[in-house]
């Protein structure tokens, strides 16, 4: 099955209209090529989406889960690095302040597949949580109906309890993965290979 476009026009359209945000560098700070929180500076991250995505398949559903965390997002090649980092910015306030954000992507490669948007839930250190809010990013998300190969997406927001940096179990429905531990050893191998890019 083929998976679901990463960013359609919808977040294009996004990204033109809002300044992007880019991490504070650490001049001063005890290391070179980093922010102020230690995390790599931006524009040296060289992951896909795809790669800091967690994918889920329910039925005749595929779910894709980013996190647009800075934490995470840093470590993703430059252009997407944007996308993302954007897309947070346009819906931070809406979501309201210290909330975690997801881009969760539905697709279907039959026609006319149904999806409940509450059934996306996480699990972090043993507590199941639900989004206390959903925006969304197509215009059509609100039939809760893919038709065929196309994507509805949406800016889910989680108001506590998820740790990024530890296990964590994307559900749906009667479906979940914990791919987001093989995800995570990823993201931190490449945070510190852009930290040294910083450097140079």
């Amino acid at each position: 099955m083929r998976g679901p476009p990463i960013i359609l026009l919808a977040v294009s359209a996004i990204t033109s209209a809002c300044a992007v945000p880019l991490g504070m560098q650490n001049t001063t700070g005890p290391s070179a090529g980093e922010t102020v929180t230690g995390l790599p500076l931006p524009g040296y991250g060289t992951l896909r989406q795809e790669e800091v995505s967690i994918a889920l398949t329910s039925g005749d559903l595929r779910l894709l889960v980013t996190p647009l965390e800075e934490s995470v997002t840093l470590v993703t090649a430059p252009d997407t690095y944007r996308r993302l980092s954007t897309l947070a910015a346009a819906h931070q306030v809406t979501a309201g302040v210290g909330a975690t954000l997801f881009l969760v992507q539905f697709f279907s490669e039959r026609p006319d597949v149904r999806f409940v948007p509450e059934e996306v839930q996480l699990v972090s250190r043993s507590l199941r949580v639900r989004p206390s809010r959903i925006i969304p990013v197509t215009p059509t998300w609100g039939e809760r109906r893919l038709k065929q190969r196309e994507t509805e997406m949406a800016v889910y927001a989680f108001e506590a309890g998820i740790d990024l940096e530890s296990d964590l179990t994307l559900v749906y429905g009667l479906d979940q993965t914990t791919a987001w531990n093989v995800i995570l050893t990823r993201v931190q191998a490449e945070r510190a290979r852009a930290r040294a890019r910083g450097r140079f």
